[in-house]
């Protein structure tokens, strides 16, 4: 009792209390919980919404991005197609014709009629022939992707026509001469000596008409109007409308469009160059 009495503070007594009984004072609790306010809780709800939210808004631009990429991957893979199987019909069909014609003309004048006919059609605009060509095309069941590229053809055989005699002028007859002799017919003279010896300017016309082909607009607006087949230059019209245009992807869309033929420009450039020269001078 002495030694108890000596103890000044309560937690000395306590503690020695608890020595004599052989109980443990001290031991381990948990604090308790602290409860949420009320307005703690109202901003972890509205942390939640807005995550949400933003969530479903993010979804929806990605769905819109993908949407208009696919979107535009198809316009430029229609815009492609017309392109190349108009430069292969032209490619074959024109130079065909500018065989025959250039290599008859000093033999017939039908033949000189016939060639300043063609050529004729490069000094007609599109907009006197749009109303009856719209109302062709749509009597004779073209009013789809078949008929812009039989178009396509028809409209750029004037030019190649030009290109294709004026070359033929540098080839000498002596070729077609000795196939002869060898017993080789005009079909196959053509396709063995002409068509390899006409190669430059074969690459010439095809990017002038694939090029003419790409950017054009006015074609594809009033065959394809009304129907879902656009293609790239009717797709880059969506950016321009009533109340204004969006410079921002207009622009982007050029770009990317020009690429293309610019790549297949650099790497036809030198036949470009050749066959230009070569089907000027007589």
């Amino acid at each position: 009792r002495d030694d108890f009495s000596k103890l000044r503070s309560s937690g000395e007594r306590e503690a020695r209390l608890c020595e004599w009984r052989g109980v443990n004072c001290n031991p381990k609790r948990t604090p308790p919980r602290r409860e949420r306010r009320p307005s703690c809780q109202l901003r972890s709800s509205l942390v939640a919404v807005l995550m949400a939210v933003g969530r479903a808004v993010f979804a929806l631009v990605l769905a819109a991005v993908l949407r208009s990429v696919l979107l535009g991957l198809l316009f430029a893979v229609l815009a492609v197609i017309l392109a190349v199987l108009t430069v292969v019909l032209a490619v074959i069909i024109h130079s065909l014709a500018g065989y025959a014609i250039g290599r008859s003309m000093a033999h017939s004048k039908a033949y000189s009629f016939i060639y300043l006919y063609i050529v004729s059609g490069m000094f007609v605009p599109f907009a006197i022939l749009m109303m009856p060509v719209v109302k062709l095309t749509a009597q004779m069941g073209l009013a789809n992707r078949v008929g812009v590229i039989l178009l396509y053809t028809v409209f750029y055989m004037p030019m190649n026509l030009l290109l294709y005699s004026g070359y033929l002028k540098n080839i000498p007859l002596a070729l077609e001469e000795a196939a002869r002799v060898d017993g080789a017919t005009t079909w196959k003279t053509y396709w063995s000596i002409i068509f390899p010896v006409m190669k430059p300017m074969h690459a010439t016309v095809a990017v002038l008409t694939a090029l003419g082909t790409w950017n054009d607009v006015m074609t594809p607006l009033v065959i394809l109007s009304g129907t879902d087949v656009n293609t790239l230059p009717l797709a880059q019209l969506n950016f321009q409308t009533q109340f204004g245009t969006n410079y921002n992807l207009a622009f982007a869309s050029y770009l990317l469009a020009l690429i293309p033929i610019l790549i297949f420009y650099l790497v036809c450039q030198k036949q470009i160059l050749n066959g230009v020269v070569n089907g000027a001078v007589k």
